[in-house]
């Protein structure tokens, strides 16, 4: 049809897809990733539909190449990824993992080359498990801090090629869910009292 023609919208138009690391990547325990909670949320028996996990997903970190071929075959000029802080900092801070740090920059590379513009998510859902079990994860200050510099890491080591960065996908469900339902990683089911401490 007509109205969804590229002639028909203006020439700097995003036309663009999204995913998430957790949900697509795979490889959730390969190359010196550290646990997610929700990794650990998913292996528990009864938390998910039919014990689901992301163990494998759609094993995007084998799948790269195909993946790249989907997208430009898409013909979109935009890419919203995240990235897996716990594949970057095991722990949530300290050592880098310099495996997860080359996965990124081939991705990077890889969607620049096919002129899809990278749009990177630093945080969607998937805190490192280090990081809730020695803090309380976002109930506690020092979890901002460690998001800090992860942040301040991911600028500094992809940002000559990454133009647009979001930073918290939907903070409220990461509080209300995580944290006061339960229904989230890391389960928490504390709605008057921890939900309200959720710091992102």
């Amino acid at each position: 049809m007509d109205m969804y023609h590229y002639s028909t919208v203006p020439s700097g138009f995003k036309w663009g897809v999204s995913t998430s690391a957790y949900q697509i990547e795979g490889g959730w325990n390969e190359d010196g990733k550290g646990p997610s909670i929700w990794d650990t949320f998913s292996h528990i028996p009864g938390n998910i539909f039919e014990n689901g996990n992301g163990d494998i997903t759609c094993d995007s970190y084998h799948q790269m190449d195909a993946d790249l071929y989907m997208l430009r075959s898409l013909g979109v000029n935009s890419y919203r990824f995240s990235i897996s802080w716990s594949r970057i900092f095991p722990n949530g801070q300290g050592t880098v993992n310099n495996k997860g740090v080359e996965y990124y920059n081939k991705l990077i590379d890889g969607l620049l080359a096919n002129n899809i513009s990278p749009m990177v998510t630093l945080y969607h859902f998937d805190l490192p498990q280090a990081l809730q079990d020695e803090s309380g994860g976002w109930q506690n200050e020092s979890t901002s801090q460690a998001f800090m510099e992860y942040a301040d890491f991911c600028f500094s080591s992809f940002g000559d090629r990454v133009k647009h960065w979001i930073t918290f996908h939907e903070p409220w469900v990461v509080s209300y869910a995580g944290y006061g339902t339960g229904q989230h990683a890391p389960g928490i089911k504390d709605p008057g009292n921890a939900s309200f401490k959720v710091q992102t």
